[in-house]
C-alpha cells in the first residue's frame, strides 16, 4: 500500500509540467487516470527512442508518465465528456495544464465538476495562473518553461558573468512548478479530511520560478541592485565555486572557517588561512583568493583533488551522465529505474523517485501506458464483479 493508495487522480496534463506532478502522486501510491485527447499527450511521440519511432512511445513520455492508466476522450463528443464526468464523480483530485479558459470551453471548468463531486480538489499548472486565484493580462498566454526562466529572473542570475543570460539545463520551469502544486494538492487533501470541503489549486510557472529566485527578490530589497550572473560563484560566500583540474572539474564549498582552513592546509598554504582568518576578508579579496585555489587545482586531477579534501571539505566531481550511472549511491538508493520500452522488447532506465519513506516507500509503477489501454477497466468494466454473498445480504 502506497501513502495516497486511497486517492484517484484525473490526469488531464500533457508534456512535462503536469506530467511530472500526478508522476510523483503515482509514485506515492495514487491510481492516476491519464485521459488524453484523440492522438494522445503531444510528446509521445518525441525521441529519444530505444531502436526506431516505431516504438509505442520515447524516452520523454515514458520518464514522466510511468504507473498511470490510459484513456483517449475527445471532449467534443457529448458521450465521451459524459464518460470524463462519471469519472469525475468518484475521483478526488483533477489536474490540467491547458491554457485558463480551455475547459470552460467545454463546460467542464471547475464549478461544473464541482456540482458533480462537491468534495473535488481541482488543481491547475498554468505559465501565468488561473483568474480565480488572481487576474493578470498574461493568463491565456502560452509559456513553457523557457519563457518561464526568463520572466521568473532564473535566466538573468546563471550563466559566466560576461556571458549571455542562460537557462538552467533542466526544465525547472516546468519541474519545480509541478512539484509545488503537487504540495498544494496534498495539502487540499488534508484540509478535505479536516473539513470535507474541496477547493481549487493553483500553481504558475512565472510565480514558481519567482520563488526560485528568492535569493535575488531580497538582495534587490536590501541593497537596492538587481543581480546579475556570478558564473558557479555565491554572491556572498567564498569559496563556493567550480574549479578546473587537469582533467576535468570539481566544486570546492568551503565558506565556512574550519572548511577554509582545511583548503589552506591542503595547498600548503596555511598563510592564506592566517591572513584571511574572517569570512568577510574572504569575500572582499575573493578574486584573487580564487586564483590562488584555481593555480592549485589546476596541478591535479579531478579524483585527487576530491580525494584530498574529501571528508575534511565539501566537496565533489562535476560528473557526466555516464559518470552518474556508475556511481554506486545511485544504485543503492534505486535512483534508476528500469521499466519496459514497448515495442523494442527491453528494459530503458527512468530516474527513480527522490522521495523515500519507511513505511509507504514510493515505487514507480511500471512503464508509461499505451494510449487508451485501459478504456475497458476504466469505462466498460468499471463496476467491480459481486459476490454470491453480497447479492444474498442486498436480497
Amino acid at each position: 500500500m502506497g501513502a495516497l493508495s486511497n486517492l484517484r487522480v484525473i490526469d488531464l496534463t500533457q508534456v512535462l509540467a503536469g506530467p511530472y506532478c500526478t508522476m510523483l502522486l503515482a509514485d506515492m501510491g495514487a491510481d492516476v487516470v491519464k485521459i488524453e485527447r484523440p492522438g494522445g499527450d503531444l510528446i509521445r511521440s518525441n525521441p529519444p527512442f530505444v531502436e526506431s519511432d516505431e516504438e509505442a512511445y520515447g524516452g520523454y513520455f515514458q520518464s514522466v508518465n510511468r504507473g498511470k492508466r490510459s484513456l483517449e476522450l475527445d471532449f467534443n463528443d457529448p458521450d465521451d465528456r459524459e464518460d470524463f464526468l462519471s469519472l469525475v464523480e468518484e475521483a478526488d483530485v483533477v489536474v490540467e495544464n491547458y491554457r485558463s479558459g480551455t475547459m470552460e470551453k467545454y463546460d467542464l471548468g471547475y464549478e461544473t465538476l464541482k456540482e458533480r463531486n462537491p468534495e473535488l480538489i481541482y488543481s491547475s499548472i498554468r505559465g501565468f495562473g488561473d483568474p480565480r486565484t488572481g487576474e493578470t493580462h498574461r493568463q491565456g498566454q502560452p509559456s513553457f518553461d523557457l519563457i518561464a526562466q526568463a520572466l521568473g529572473g532564473v535566466m538573468e542570475i546563471t550563466g559566466q558573468e560576461e556571458g549571455p543570460p542562460t537557462k538552467v539545463g533542466p526544465g525547472i520551469g516546468d519541474l519545480f512548478t509541478a512539484t509545488l502544486n503537487c504540495i498544494g494538492i496534498l495539502a487540499a487533501v488534508n484540509y478535505r479530511h479536516c473539513t470535507g470541503k474541496g477547493q481549487y489549486v493553483d500553481t504558475a510557472m512565472y510565480d514558481a520560478m519567482l520563488s526560485m529566485t528568492e535569493r535575488a527578490v531580497y538582495q534587490h530589497s536590501y541593497t537596492g541592485e538587481a543581480p546579475s550572473r556570478r558564473g558557479n560563484s555565491h554572491p556572498t560566500l567564498f569559496p563556493y565555486d567550480a574549479f578546473e583540474t587537469r582533467d576535468g572539474h570539481a566544486v570546492i564549498a568551503a565558506f565556512g572557517t574550519n572548511h577554509w582552513n582545511e583548503v589552506c592546509e591542503a595547498m600548503g598554504r596555511e598563510d592564506l588561512a592566517a591572513e584571511y582568518p574572517e569570512a568577510a576578508d574572504r569575500l572582499e579579496h575573493r578574486e584573487e583568493l580564487r586564483e590562488e585555489i584555481a593555480a592549485w587545482a589546476a596541478d591535479l586531477e579531478t579524483a585527487d583533488l576530491v580525494e584530498t579534501l574529501e571528508g575534511r571539505v565539501p566537496v565533489a566531481p562535476v560528473q557526466s551522465t555516464d559518470e552518474i550511472f556508475e556511481d554506486p549511491h545511485v544504485r543503492d538508493r534505486e535512483m534508476l529505474v528500469p521499466v519496459e520500452q514497448p515495442g523494442a522488447d527491453e528494459t530503458v532506465e527512468i530516474a527513480g523517485s527522490p522521495i523515500k519513506m519507511t513505511e509507504t516507500p514510493p515505487e514507480p509503477g511500471g512503464r508509461a501506458p499505451l494510449l487508451d489501454e485501459h478504456r475497458g477497466e476504466l469505462l466498460e468494466d468499471d463496476e467491480p464483479e459481486r459476490t454470491d454473498a453480497e447479492t444474498a445480504a442486498d436480497d
